[in-house]
């Protein structure tokens, strides 16, 4: 089975410990779609993940994974 995985818990703590909150704000989304998004338990638009990788000043593939 297909999965997307991601490292944003980890890039909230390279980046000065940014709360989930500060990094909702910045990607335009609800703290609750971060949380899941850690969690594993979403997938995010493609529209979101680029401004998730964007708010971390990143690569896309640095925040998100495809495990085929």
């Amino acid at each position: 089975m297909a999965r997307i995985t991601n490292h944003i818990r980890r890039l909230r703590f390279d980046h000065d410990e940014m709360t989930q909150e500060e990094l909702a704000q910045r990607a335009g989304c609800t703290r609750q779609t971060i949380i899941a998004l850690e969690q594993g338990k979403y997938v995010p638009s493609i529209e979101l993940a680029f401004k998730i990788a964007r708010a971390f000043g990143v690569p896309l593939e640095e925040v998100f994974q495809y495990q085929g």
